[in-house]
């Protein structure tokens, strides 16, 4: 039993260009992405482009392909054509333009804390990208941030992704999971200033997305937005494994939340696999719980489960936390990992903080980081939650640049508490994880750009002078390691005499 599982995030960044109402949010985005892909080690011999022909992202988990016209991957080509841009970069992730958002999707890594790594080189990678931009002449600043709504009725995600053993039925994710994610948000909400989708109301609330969810199940990720999304698009062998794409979360800044939020949700999800959790913690109404447990920042909120019990949201995580423990010690006791063991230590420790009083988590959480700040102002400044002001200082918060962002402001003042060494998070721009096939797209990427021609998430694409394009397939996550490869890259100058030897 431990939090090891394949996984990674995406996430969708705020755009603005002050002084520029006008300003096409596809372009600009555009240009961010376009001025990273830049950078000399992403320029030589060319760009590869991302191959789509493997994606099936309406085929449903529930057993059916849906035929509408939602997504088309010939849309995503166009978009392509028509200057969208879109780069693999030498870390393995991929770094795009989806609709008017600029998009950062980490490479597959092993584990949480690894995945907070890889997410927050993501943070750097964009914050560079809009630095870059602004340097091209007759442009303008383009400013990021990592939040999840404008204010004004739209919302963009942060996702999610965890590969999951294909012979667990659907059913036992939906059941499971569902009264976890309604409840988790008091531990990885981002908080927010405003209720409502339009955020109109006055009033401050745990996380971004609450407000944006309508249905318990569906494959829908923009519209009629589901607690679980039934998207069966693996990226690997579609045998053997299922991908488990949540789109319900906050864009989380703070390192321990989103390690929390990984960490947890991965010890779940072994737990559903193991069929070791119970069926009493279902909730009669998911959808109006989850909004009502985000609008309630003292966490005393009841909700209503299926069998009567009136529960809070702090409650159920601790029989989410609980059975977990038991479940750990009676598997692997005394032998549990470090990295498992460090997930239960913190997930109790802030549990039991929460209890006695949130703001004893105000340097670990975002939306308790944030309420801190906004109660700061609102007490100096005598202001009521309709405030503009408030909202204007929930956006700097998110706020990508380490000089500006109120988030970044607390971590230098020690304010709030980090996981990470700088400096690595600076190689993970470019350096992929070693422990999965992100090493080999990456390296592919780094070392051999003017023979690939195309990657995506389960294969690369070379051209070496043959007939045909050389496709090598990576169905399988864990391999193309540094284990297994490393040495290949090693003895091979070009992709030519790779190719020749994992072929042959």
């Amino acid at each position: 039993m431990s939090v090891r599982r394949i996984m990674g995030t995406e996430v969708e960044y705020g755009i603005s260009v002050p002084g520029q109402p006008g300003a096409n949010p596809m372009v600009t985005s555009s240009q961010v992405v376009n001025a990273y892909g830049a950078r000399p080690e992403l320029t030589r011999g060319g760009r590869a482009r991302w191959d789509y022909e493997e994606e099936s992202p309406l085929r449903d988990a529930r057993g059916f392909t849906y035929t509408g016209t939602a997504y088309d991957p010939a849309e995503a080509l166009a978009d392509e054509d028509l200057g969208l841009a879109n780069v693999i970069l030498t870390n393995g992730a991929r770094l795009y333009v989806d609709h008017a958002h600029p998009e950062y999707s980490t490479p597959e890594v092993t584990n949480p804390l690894d995945l907070v790594l890889w997410d927050k080189a993501g943070e750097r990678v964009m914050a560079e990208g809009a630095r870059r931009a602004a340097t091209i002449p007759g442009s303008h600043p383009i400013h990021l941030y990592k939040h999840n709504t404008d204010n004004k009725g739209s919302s963009f995600g942060a996702h999610e992704n965890y590969l999951m053993r294909r012979q667990t039925p659907f059913a036992d994710i939906v059941t499971y999971l569902t009264p976890f994610f309604v409840t988790r948000q008091i531990v990885c909400g981002a908080g927010r200033v405003g209720i409502g989708q339009d955020g109109s109301q006055a009033g401050y609330q745990i996380s971004q997305r609450a407000d944006f969810f309508e249905v318990e199940v569906g494959l829908e990720t923009t519209l009629k937005r589901p607690i679980i999304n039934t998207r069966d698009e693996p990226h690997s062998d579609a045998d053997k494994y299922r991908r488990l794409h949540v789109i319900i979360g906050d864009a989380n800044l703070s390192e321990i939340s989103t390690y929390l939020k990984l960490g947890t949700t991965a010890l779940i999800l072994t737990m559903i696999e193991e069929k070791a959790l119970g069926t009493d913690l279902g909730i009669a109404d998911p959808v109006a719980e989850l909004r009502s447990v985000s609008h309630d920042p003292s966490l005393k909120h009841l909700m209503r489960l299926r069998d009567g019990r009136r529960l809070t949201a702090l409650d159920v995580q601790w029989a989410y936390y609980e059975r977990v423990k038991s479940f750990v010690d009676d598997r692997t006791g005394s032998d549990t990992d470090e990295m498992t063991r460090d997930v239960l230590q913190r997930w109790e420790s802030v549990l039991e903080r929460l209890g006695r009083d949130p703001m004893l988590c105000s340097q670990e959480l975002d939306w308790v980081a944030k309420l801190r700040l906004l109660e700061g102002y609102r007490e100096r400044e005598n202001l009521g939650w309709a405030s503009s002001k408030l909202q204007l200082v929930d956006l700097q918060y998110a706020d990508v640049r380490e000089e500006k962002g109120l988030y970044h402001r607390l971590v230098a003042r020690g304010a709030m508490k980090t996981m990470l060494d700088p400096q690595r998070v600076e190689l993970a721009m470019v350096e992929p994880p070693d422990d999965t096939r992100a090493y080999f797209r990456g390296r592919c990427l780094a070392k051999y750009a003017s023979e690939v021609v195309a990657a995506s998430w389960d294969s690369v694409i070379f051209d070496v002078g043959r007939e045909a394009l050389v496709r090598v397939p990576m169905m399988e996550p864990e391999k193309g390691t540094k284990k297994h490869v490393g040495a290949l890259f090693d003895r091979c100058p070009s992709a030519k005499d790779l190719l020749e030897i994992i072929t042959s």
